[in-house]
């Protein structure tokens, strides 16, 4: 379940009134890909266990945090320049923090520790 703890309260953004329509129009779309992306990993996280399980709740953590710090902007002028378009912003956050690198490279490092069968 998406966790709503943490929410922001709705930031007045700053700008010109052009720009601040933009903005709000552009700000629940934002939230909705947030929305979308712990979605797909609290479905991952159902399916599994042990450090797998655990490392998939760091990561939302991690989008929690990210969600916050992103809706908290003031800047009309950064949800434009930033998320007007919604392609992998949440991706590339994610992948940017040094907790999920953590992750990643320990997981690399099991599989490469996982037995190995000469099967073909």
């Amino acid at each position: 379940m998406v966790r709503r703890e943490e929410l922001p309260v709705t930031v007045a953004l700053t700008g010109t009134p052009n720009q601040i329509e933009l903005a709000e129009q552009i700000r629940p779309l934002v939230e909705a890909e947030f929305v979308r992306v712990a979605l797909a990993f609290q479905t991952i996280a159902a399916s599994q266990s042990g450090p797998a399980l655990e490392e998939t709740n760091v990561v939302l953590g991690i989008l929690e945090e990210k969600r916050a710090e992103v809706l908290a902007h003031e800047s009309a002028g950064y949800f434009i320049t930033t998320w007007r378009e919604l392609s992998d912003q949440v991706r590339v956050m994610i992948g940017a923090d040094p907790r999920f690198q953590a992750i990643r490279a320990s997981r690399l490092q099991r599989a490469t520790d996982a037995p190995r069968s000469d099967k073909y």
